[in-house]
């Protein structure tokens, strides 16, 4: 008895419901990212096999580049608002609140404080340029860091009534002795407990 052959029929899916998926998945990633703020100065972090990530809020971070030059930069713009308050009240500096705005935006910076007016008036471009910013003096004649350090917590203190973590982020190129007086500047204060921000490594 002869078989009956089934004709064959081509088979077509209809992509148009998923075209629309990911034309919204790309469209909500677009606009929930944030850009990602150039760097200060480029830091080449030495290498770990140490897979620790730093605490998501409650941050300060102390940069410390080839050469010596210190970095210091709040996390959250609300409490960097606040630190500059407490530093203006120190130094006698006056900033009004389209300076203060600006600096809520500015993740780290570098410049002694009698310098800060002119900094915050630049754009975020110019800012970054070679030279611009020399870093924060953090000699015994005039440590600037140390008082960044103290405001810095004592507004966390105030704003969000926690205690802020501390990171160092040092240059691999960058002498061990630079570093430790970093150290120094926060065991002063107490601050026994500091990350060390590394680049990670293979096995």
């Amino acid at each position: 008895m002869a078989k009956v052959k089934m004709s064959k029929k081509a088979t077509a899916v209809d992509m148009t419901a998923m075209c629309d998926v990911a034309f919204l998945l790309l469209t909500f990633f677009i606009l929930t990212a944030t850009a990602k703020q150039p760097e200060i100065v480029p830091v080449e972090t030495p290498a770990s096999t140490v897979q620790v990530k730093l605490p998501e809020s409650d941050l300060a971070i102390i940069t410390i580049a080839n050469g010596g030059k210190v970095f210091f930069g709040v996390k959250a713009p609300d409490v960097r608002i606040k630190t500059l308050e407490l530093i203006s009240e120190q130094y006698k500096l006056s900033f009004t609140e389209e300076e203060k705005k600006r600096f809520s935006l500015m993740e780290e910076f570098g410049v002694p404080v009698n310098q800060l007016n002119g900094l915050i008036k630049l754009s975020s471009t110019d800012r970054n340029n070679e030279g611009v910013q020399i870093g924060i003096p953090h000699d015994s004649l005039d440590n600037q860091l140390k008082e960044w350090v103290r405001a810095a917590r004592n507004a966390n203190a105030e704003v969000n009534e926690k205690q802020l973590n501390f990171a160092i982020k040092g240059d691999a190129k960058e002498q061990y002795p630079e570093i430790k007086k970093i150290m120094d500047i926060l065991q002063e204060q107490k601050v026994n407990k500091f990350n060390l921000v590394t680049g990670l490594r293979g096995e």
